[in-house]
């Protein structure tokens, strides 16, 4: 059990993210967003908590770290996918993430073939500057955080229900979100950089 229950952390992320956003059009259900909001807590939590778990009980894997990767890509996807559905942010902002998401996974999996991972000890990244803006935990903590602020207050900023601050706390989660992915973009450059010497 302790062996699998990183994974099942990560994977849990998944099934939430898609419950998240079928809360969001849901505007006539009682809660729904509160729920959301929740939910949304939990995720980005369990975003940090499926690495630690992984650390604790010694059972960090290259299945772990693909896994890590790919719950990643499906929750902000999701996330940014139906905030555009719902007009809450402009449509440059999902397309610029995916295509980020499908250029850096791509070259990573052929560094995945070579034997390589994205982070950890056997990290692509050879560069110290590179390691840093990739793969060092202060990087990836605070594109974390930007995410995280951006995906709640963006769901908080736009509750049918209005109540006091809500016009500052949407204007944050619009900053974040243009943060997010302004750090989104530097994180996938040494990726493609680095990548170079795999073909």
């Amino acid at each position: 059990m302790k062996k699998n229950l990183a994974n099942i952390i990560t994977l849990s992320r998944i099934f939430f993210v898609f419950i998240v956003a079928g809360l969001l059009f849901c505007k006539e259900c009682q809660y729904s967003y509160q729920i959301a909001l929740f939910l949304t807590a939990i995720l980005m939590w369990f975003d940090g908590l499926d690495g630690f778990v992984a650390r604790k009980f010694n059972v960090s894997s290259r299945l772990g770290a693909l896994l890590d990767i790919m719950g990643d890509r499906i929750v902000e996807n999701v996330f940014w996918i139906t905030f555009c559905a719902l007009g809450w942010i402009n449509v440059i902002i999902p397309i610029v993430v995916l295509t980020r998401g499908i250029i850096t996974d791509s070259l990573r999996t052929l560094a995945f073939e070579k034997g390589y991972t994205a982070f950890g000890s056997t990290t692509m990244m050879q560069g110290k500057i590179a390691k840093f803006i990739v793969a060092s935990n202060f990087s990836r903590f605070t594109y974390a955080v930007c995410k995280a602020v951006a995906f709640f207050f963006l769901i908080a900023g736009n509750m049918p229900l209005s109540f006091a601050n809500q016009d500052i706390i949407l204007k944050i989660g619009e900053i974040c979100a243009i943060i997010s992915v302004a750090f989104c973009v530097l994180r996938g450059l040494p990726v493609i950089v680095e990548s170079k010497r795999f073909f």
